[in-house]
């Protein structure tokens, strides 16, 4: 009997022992969990406090900025560093209206490293302040009829860079007498140069181009509506970009598989150096603002941002596109 109290006690004792060790580990976890309760609410509370100081500097920021211009600011701010770690290659810039040169400004905000080429000595005088503003990792001639000197560009950049991400060709030309006459009158000999400079050069930038971009990547080539419908004095050029819109869309298909995506830009009229060439093209600017639905036409900066969408993560699913960035004037009979 006396034994069989005692191991009762003795069982008592033990289980009073565990429950013991168990409460303090309960306590324990009871203020673990508390604590990171009170961590999580100071947290909270902190992460609120930011929320709150990033809406008073956002009203007050907006304060002194216009609706569109606010929308405008905000847009630049949400697009910084999109394209960081990017490698960019631009060809074709003349001066500071060249398209080109708006397409390098947008890639370049939004994080990219440039590759700038100019076409002669004569052209880098005049593109030095540009080089001075972007600061590229490489500045190099390149005459796109000279396949040595596109071979030494690509070298170039396959020597300092890992890859090749984003390529734009913003390059046209044909002989005066063949841009100002008519389309059944033109030589063959300016045909064929029109064709070389305007879209055959797109073609051997991106067989070069390809290698480079083992991990994908984005081609950019600059159109014009001349290649859809018939624009007055256009003459020429407008079979040479039909011809280069539809390279486009072949190159699009084939490249896909390696995630590398082609797309033309239209731009509607634009003042360039190259522009110039075109027979009463001040009439063909005024008409054109005063015709389309948005009643303004684009400069080079609203071509740029186009560009760099083109080239960012949310373009990833579009290829072999003409993008038209010309006030709507494409949609008019």
């Amino acid at each position: 009997m006396d034994r069989e109290i005692g191991g009762r006690l003795s069982l008592l004792a033990f289980n009073s022992h565990i429950f013991c060790f168990a409460a303090k580990r309960w306590r324990l976890l009871v203020g673990l969990v508390k604590s990171a309760y009170q961590q999580a609410e100071h947290a909270s509370m902190i992460f609120a406090q930011a929320r709150r100081a990033i809406g008073i500097l956002s009203r007050e920021v907006a304060d002194c900025f216009s609706a569109s211009e606010w929308l405008v600011w905000m847009e630049k701010v949400m697009t910084v560093g999109s394209l960081a770690g990017k490698v960019a290659l631009v060809m074709g810039i003349a001066n500071e209206d060249s398209i080109a040169y708006g397409v390098a400004k947008a890639l370049k905000a939004r994080g990219a490293e440039l590759i700038l080429t100019y076409q002669t000595e004569k052209t880098l005088k005049y593109i030095q302040p540009i080089i001075d503003e972007l600061q590229p990792g490489i500045v190099q001639l390149c005459d796109v009829q000279d396949e040595a000197a596109m071979a030494a560009v690509f070298a170039a950049i396959a020597k300092k860079y890992p890859r090749l991400d984003i390529a734009v060709h913003s390059i046209a030309f044909a002989q005066k007498d063949d841009l100002h006459g008519r389309v059944v009158d033109s030589s063959a000999a300016g045909f064929a140069l029109a064709m070389d400079v305007s879209c055959h050069s797109f073609i051997r930038m991106a067989h070069r181009a390809e290698p480079l971009m083992d991990q994908g990547g984005t081609l950019l080539a600059m159109s014009y509506y001349g290649a859809e419908k018939v624009v007055p004095n256009y003459g020429m050029m407008g079979p040479v970009k039909a011809a280069l819109e539809s390279a486009v869309r072949y190159m699009a298909s084939e490249l896909g598989p390696k995630k590398i995506r082609v797309h033309a830009v239209s731009p509607g009229p634009v003042k360039t150096r190259a522009a110039s060439g075109i027979r009463e093209f001040d009439l063909l600017i005024s008409n054109g603002a005063g015709n389309a639905p948005l009643r303004e036409l684009p400069g080079i900066d609203d071509v740029g941002e186009a560009c760099a969408f083109l080239c960012e993560d949310g373009a990833a699913r579009m290829t072999g596109s003409t993008l038209y960035i010309d006030g709507g004037m494409n949609i008019l009979a």
